[in-house]
This record gives C-alpha cells, structure tokens and sequence, in this order.
C-alpha cells in the first residue's frame, strides 16, 4: 500500500490530489485540494509569467506540501501544463519550485496533455467514440477517440485566462468583443483537418470551466450532489442556454448565478467560448463531462508500469 500524490500545476489552478494504491494496482483518492493561484494571470503576448502570479502558485504548493506530508507519502509527481510550458521564464519558476518545494516538476508537451486526459478518460468513463475537450486556463486540448483508442492529439493555446484577458470578456461583454474571440477561435479551428471526422460524436468536457458549466445545471434541476457531475450529461441546447443566461448580465450578476464559482465569474464567458464555438463546428448534440482527466491518466500509466512489474517478478 503506497500514497501517491499528484501536484497539479495549471494555467488558472493548481491542485493536490493523493491516491492510495493498493497491492493489487487498484486506487482510491484518499484527498483532494484546489487553490485558484492564476499562474498565467498577466501573461499576455509576451508569454512571461508574472511574479505576484508565481509567488500565490508555490505558496499554494508550500500549503500542500504540509498536508501531503502528513499522510507518509513517499511518491511525488509534480505536473505543469500550458502556462509553464509557454512561459519564456520557465526555468526561472522551475528552479523556485525546486529549490522551495524540494520536486522536480515535469512540464507536459501539449500533446502529451492530451494523451493523458485520454488515458483518464476511457480508463474510468468507459465511452468508445467521442471528441474529448479539455479547457484549461491557457489552452484547450481536444482527442478523438475511435473504439476507445486515441486517433488524434491535438492541443491549442487558448484558455479561459487568455481569451478573457485578450477579448476583455471579464465584465460587460460587447458584441464586437464576443465576435471577434469567437471569429479566431473559428480559425484555430479550421486548422484542425480532422475535426472533419468528428461530426456528430458526443462531446467529452474536462477541465473548471466545464466543470462549472456541470454544477450550474445541476443547480437548476436541483440535483443535490452538485459535484457529483461524472457522468452527467446536457443538450446543446441546455448548454447553449446557460451561456446565453452568462452573458446578458456582467461579472456581479454572474456571482449571483447558483453553482458557479464567485472567483471565476470574470472568466467563466471566456472559459465556456471554445465548446460553444466547437458545438457549432461538429454539430455536437449531447456533452458528457468527466471528473477523470490528466492525474487520472498519470495514475493509471504509473499503476501500470510499476504494479505490473511488480506481478511480473
């Protein structure tokens, strides 16, 4: 029996989640802990990451780090994802970790964002044929899956930090703001030829913005596992009528909205445009939302490689 923990490190959080895994390979999460530390706040088109911004991240991981101490856990893997991995001053933060933290984090291609987000995905939701979309603060990743195998990674650098930042969608929101973001995320898309091949599949939605979108239906329809969202599913049209109801009022109505976040109320329109536009593109019908991602699929390639080698012995 080991504790394994996973530290987190994306573009807008940065969370904890510590696994126990028996001797069998299987797991259970025995803890998890989120803080909204907007690593990429400021990043803008200089891609550096901003000091304020660096200094709420690794005291995030400091107050982590007293608690996964606590459960005697020997193995740690610390992850980062889009905003170190564009960031021109990635060493410098790397380095500060290190030296503060005590881990060695590894910076995740884009690419292998998206295979792990697979990995979590089909080993714990059980679908076969879908197009999974992660949206993260700094960029999207979107898999298709084709009889439960990974056919196409891809990973854009658009997020729910930059495309509010870039198209001033934290407030009141002007139609020539909305129309220009949707208009280039159009594009990014067009660029990805086999998008073509996904008409019609189901959507698979990871990361905050589509979890947020999960807890406010599940509010209205007053389900009382708000979190409880694994699972779930909603109509194009439901989701299309919730962004609709995001984006009459500004950001103080917003945190008036049931089942969203108050600290993500300025980037929740921003957060949402890439599955709206995506929508659209493949003419999706239904979308079916995941709790198991990225530090799922790291789990399950870290039970595999070291529990089977184990079994082999």
């Amino acid at each position: 029996m080991e504790n394994l923990v996973i530290l987190d490190i994306g573009s807008n959080s940065v969370r904890m989640a510590i696994n126990q895994i028996a001797a069998d390979g299987s797991y259970r999460e025995i803890k998890r802990v989120k803080s909204d530390s907007r690593l990429s706040e400021g990043m803008g088109r200089a891609k550096v990451l901003q000091e304020a911004a660096m200094e709420r991240t690794i005291k995030s991981l400091a107050d982590f780090k007293r608690l996964y101490l606590k459960y005697d856990a020997k193995k740690v893997i610390g992850i980062a994802t889009a905003a170190v991995r564009q960031a021109k001053n990635q060493a410098e933060f790397l380095a500060a970790v290190k030296k503060r933290i005590g881990i060695q984090l590894k910076v995740l291609s884009g690419t292998q964002e998206a295979y792990y987000d697979y990995l979590g995905v089909v080993n714990r939701l059980g679908v076969k044929n879908c197009l999974i979309l992660d949206i993260g603060g700094a960029s999207c990743e979107l898999i298709r899956v084709s009889h439960g195998q990974s056919k196409n990674l891809t990973s854009i650098p658009i997020g729910a930090v930059n495309l509010t930042e870039r198209y001033h969608l934290e407030d009141t929101i002007s139609g020539a703001n909305l129309f220009n973001a949707q208009f280039n995320i159009r594009k990014l898309y067009s660029r990805i030829q086999w998008l073509s091949r996904s008409y019609h599949q189901p959507l698979v939605l990871l990361g905050g913005a589509n979890r947020t979108l999960a807890r406010i239906n599940r509010r209205r329809q007053h389900m009382m596992r708000i979190d409880a969202i694994h699972g779930y599913h909603l109509t194009a049209e439901q989701v299309n009528r919730t962004y609709l109801n995001l984006l009459r009022g500004n950001v103080a109505s917003r945190r008036q909205i049931q089942g969203l976040e108050s600290d993500r109320a300025d980037i929740i329109v921003g957060g949402l445009l890439p599955l709206i536009v995506l929508m659209d593109k493949v003419d999706a019908k239904k979308v079916l939302f995941s709790e198991s991602g990225v530090r799922e699929g790291i789990i399950t390639e870290y039970v595999e490689k070291n529990y089977r080698l184990e079994k082999e012995r």
